[in-house]
């Protein structure tokens, strides 16, 4: 190297060194002062390896060896570790040694970098992205775009954007508006723009695709679209609109078997669950009850079961009051039915009010947005069978208030009788002209009979007068004990041999309630009988498919009740031999019916084959033999 190119080497905005051919340095620019943070005189003549050690586990000594050996020029990047720089090096042989040329990249580095992980972000990304460039071809598109057209890039690139639209099968009024958007973002009107539009995918399927435009700042592109498959969530808005509509129809009806059938084809229709099925729970007999199903449900299953308390997967769900998912029921212990052709299922508790179940005889055929949506069913559905019970607790309420006033106008009309006969009695008496002591009439029956007459009336009469036609909470009974119950609080002798129980039952019912009805039968058959009466208690129907199920109460009592003759029970006292009704002896069977009716069975009575009188309560379901 010349002394007059010396300077001109200094001026160079890169760092230069020159190198001798044993590697030591011959020349350094002030540059390459402040890169290798040394001075000229610390390293001319020095080897450069010996100064530098660190570089001798990079690319210079492969590379500078090559240079020198055949005599041509080599280039490289190189980390410097100690300086957190990148560097492009340039090395010239000659015969006297290399010049060597270094750049500082860091920056052109970290920018590549940063593209690189760009282009890896774009290409991961589940979007369909694109870029266009001023005349609106095609600069670069991601792997997306390829999936969802069906396209390869390379037919793509620098072709103009309605080769995509083309491809895409977009209308030409969207393709419109597609060129419209690029224009307002690609000369500032914009800064963004989106619109929803309606495209052929790859596999032949009508998809909805959202379209948004941005400006970017690059070389050779100026907007890029991003293009999102929305389809599904278009189709998830439809479904949940769907379902609000079919609330509107759910809340028309009053009665619960017809709601659980809406919600059940409903879900069939709408959400594409073909097996499906309703269970509501029966308060009285404590189990799931299957009320509806589609048909594809009793085609797989055969019918739907009924669920008792532990059994299966239904009443677990519906105890833990949460919806749950099933993906793969073989991998599912203690299954209901281990042979079920069902392999997934999604159950949902509908309130207190019973469950509804959905399944598939493919595994993990059911996703969170199923589940989503059969709860907004069964959310809709509990609303409706809410609205169905306050409007039939609305209508037992009016009917009760209705019923109470009549029975209140009965007992009314009853006491007034009464009380017009004594006030007669008493009248008659004052009238007559005989000179002798009157006597109250009531005075030739016993005080303590007149107060049990009227002590029973009026326990009677309170249990008439107060919600009769109501029953409160239903338990497990045993027929002999409620009656021996009976037996204690009525006024038949207490000796058990007039009681004869013929098969010994069960049953569920109001306690106090069934009580104070048979009490009441007792009370009723010894006030008829003119000495000691014998009661006979049976079951029937238990042995007979074609008869509801019941119990006979038969007596011999001399006397038959007005309502045997009359068959029908219908005011609180029948007048006996054509008089007014009285309440002397109580209201008598008519108690007996309204609290049979009130537990829902049917109450008649009949003159006995031998005498006295039968009295039968039928359709008693949950009347069972006991073992």
């Amino acid at each position: 190297m010349s002394v007059r190119s010396v300077p001109l080497v200094d001026r160079v905005t890169d760092a230069f060194f020159a190198l001798d051919t044993d590697f030591r340095f011959t020349y350094l620019n002030e540059r390459a002062e402040t890169l290798l943070k040394r001075s000229r005189a610390d390293l001319i003549g020095r080897v450069m390896w010996d100064e530098f050690p660190q570089t001798v586990e990079t690319q210079f000594p492969d590379s500078f060896h090559r240079a020198m050996d055949e005599q041509v020029p080599v280039s490289f990047e190189v980390y410097h570790a100690q300086l957190e720089t990148w560097f492009e090096a340039r090395a010239y042989p000659s015969e006297t040694g290399l010049s060597v040329y270094m750049r500082d990249v860091t920056e052109r580095k970290s920018q590549e970098t940063t593209l690189a992980q760009h282009a890896a972000v774009v290409e991961a990304v589940y979007d369909a992205i694109l870029t266009l460039g001023r005349n609106r071809e095609i600069v670069t598109v991601n792997s997306a775009i390829e999936d969802l057209l069906g396209a390869d890039r390379s037919d793509l690139i620098g072709e103009h954007v309605e080769t995509l639209t083309q491809q895409a099968g977009i209308s030409d009024d969207d393709a419109v508006a597609i060129g419209r958007a690029i224009t307002d973002v690609d000369v500032g009107n914009a800064t963004r723009r989106q619109l929803e539009v309606a495209f052929t995918a790859a596999d032949g399927s009508d998809r909805i695709g959202e379209f948004r435009f941005v400006p970017i700042e690059d070389d050779h592109a100026t907007v890029a679209a991003v293009i999102r498959d929305v389809t599904d969530r278009h189709e998830y808005e439809r479904v949940v609109t769907s379902l609000h509509e079919v609330t509107r129809w759910l809340l028309e009806s009053d009665d619960p078997e017809e709601i659980c059938a809406v919600a059940v084809h409903a879900g069939s229709d709408l959400l594409d669950l073909p097996i499906s099925g309703v269970w509501l729970l029966d308060d009285e007999q404590g189990y799931l009850d299957p009320v509806a199903g589609t048909a594809g449900a009793h085609e797989e299953l055969g019918g739907l079961p009924r669920f008792y308390p532990g059994e299966g997967l239904v009443w677990d769900v519906f105890e833990g009051g949460s919806v749950d998912r099933f993906d793969d029921l073989e991998d599912v212990s203690d299954l209901y039915n281990p042979d079920t052709p069902i392999r997934s299922e999604i159950i949902a508790p509908i309130g207190t009010h019973g469950v509804l179940m959905t399944g598939s005889i493919e595994a993990n055929r059911f996703d969170e947005t199923d589940v989503d949506l059969v709860s907004i069913l069964v959310e809709n559905t509990r609303a409706a069978l809410d609205r169905a019970t306050r409007e039939q607790v609305l209508r037992d309420r009016t009917a009760e208030l209705e019923h109470r006033t009549e029975r209140l106008e009965s007992v009314a009309e009853i006491l007034s009788n009464d009380l017009k006969q004594q006030l007669s009695a008493v009248a008659d008496a004052l009238d007559e002209e005989s000179d002798s002591e009157w006597e109250f009439p009531l005075a030739e029956d016993s005080v303590d009979a007149t107060l049990d007459r009227a002590e029973g009336l009026v326990d009677d009469i309170r249990e008439f007068a107060r919600n009769a036609s109501a029953v409160g909470q239903r338990c497990r009974l045993d027929l002999e004990t409620a009656i021996d119950d009976a037996l204690e609080q009525s006024r038949l002798d207490g000796d058990r041999d007039h009681v004869i129980v013929e098969q010994s039952a069960t049953l569920r019912a109001d306690a106090e309630r069934f009580g104070r009805l048979l009490e009441t039968v007792f009370d009723d058959a010894t006030a008829r009988a003119d000495g000691p009466v014998t009661i006979q208690v049976g079951v029937v129907g238990l042995d007979d498919s074609d008869r509801s199920r019941g119990l006979f109460i038969r007596d011999d009592a001399v006397t038959l009740p007005p309502a045997a003759r009359d068959r029908e029970p219908e005011s609180p006292i029948e007048p006996v031999c054509g008089g007014e009704p009285t309440a002397t002896d109580g209201l008598g069977l008519t108690l007996v019916k309204a609290i049979a009716e009130a537990h829902d069975w049917t109450f008649t009575i009949d003159p006995g084959d031998t005498g006295g009188t039968r009295l039968e309560l039928r359709d008693m379901t949950t009347l069972e033999k006991r073992s």
